[in-house]
């Protein structure tokens, strides 16, 4: 059984080690979220820190999935801090562990989080991902839209520089 829940910063910081679990996995398994070197636990956990302060200040907010009460999954809403993007929110950090990959969990973190912005407000999500990542599949399939895509955008675990598809979607 899968259980999604919004964690507040409160609630985030004792579970640091577990958040710092599925990034790494995600990372090793080759995952394209803004890290390079899986071992680089510090880093990682650096990460989580800085989002678990912005989940205090109210710039995010945080979805995990759990299953079996472990956290297996992630999801970030961020929320523009500029007077002209009051009305858009970022989706950023959709991560499955590999080892709780093809259950549907990616899916209902990310109708979880759009119904998040749209209570907040929100009329326009973006998001950007690898071009050619599986994850495009799913984002076309709840009707997100293709904006464009940067080439060279981002460096991969393996090196090479890839390019990113930037999405939107209009919701409310």
């Amino acid at each position: 059984m899968i259980v999604i829940e919004q964690l507040s910063a409160t609630q985030a910081q004792p579970l640091l080690a577990a958040l710092t679990e599925v990034l790494q996995g995600c990372v090793a398994d080759g995952a394209s979220v803004g890290f390079i070197d899986a071992d680089d636990r510090a880093v990682m956990e650096r990460f989580w820190q800085d989002k678990i302060f912005s989940l205090a200040s109210g710039d995010n907010q945080l979805l995990v999935a759990r299953q079996q009460g472990v956290i297996v999954a992630t999801v970030m809403v961020g929320f523009s801090a500029m007077p002209n993007g009051r009305h858009r929110a970022e989706i950023s950090k959709l991560l499955v562990h590999p080892r709780a990959r093809r259950q549907g969990i990616a899916r209902r973190l990310m109708q979880q989080a759009e119904q998040l912005a749209v209570e907040q407000g929100k009329t326009l999500l973006v998001l950007d991902t690898r071009s050619g990542d599986v994850a495009t599949q799913l984002y076309l399939s709840m009707d997100w839209q293709i904006a464009g895509s940067i080439p060279l955008y981002a460096e991969s675990t393996e090196g090479a520089l890839d390019a990113t598809t930037v999405m939107y979607k209009v919701v409310g």
